[in-house]
């Protein structure tokens, strides 16, 4: 796939408990995303943060260290963006998801090499 231009960036926001079907919310994002073809998807572990409940969850205090945030980035193409929205809206139940505007100026995959 190339890419190169304008693009969109979807950032997921949610607890690193939460589920959907019986397996975590962020793998099940991921693998849907893949499965759909999307340019790329990465998921970032956060230390410490707090959303709507406005309960701190941290990695500091044992007891609170339940719930860490978890950020999912998708970047691709605005329309595939657009199209993967209605999915993400259905699986996270509590969260957040904000879409950006970006500007791709590299995305090369090394090619695959033949084996001999």
């Amino acid at each position: 796939m190339q890419i190169i231009g304008p693009a969109k960036i979807i950032k997921v926001y949610i607890g690193d408990s939460d589920q959907w079907q019986g397996k975590p919310l962020y793998a099940a994002i991921v693998q849907r995303a893949h499965d759909m073809g999307m340019a790329g998807a990465t998921v970032l572990h956060g230390l410490e943060g707090f959303g709507a409940t406005s309960r701190i969850h941290t990695a500091r205090i044992l007891r609170l260290a339940q719930d860490l945030p978890v950020v999912i980035d998708i970047i691709d193409k605005p329309e595939r963006i657009a199209a993967f929205l209605p999915i993400l809206e259905e699986m996270v139940g509590e969260g957040l998801i904000t879409v950006t505007d970006t500007e791709v100026v590299h995305y090369v995959a090394n090619p695959v090499v033949p084996a001999k």
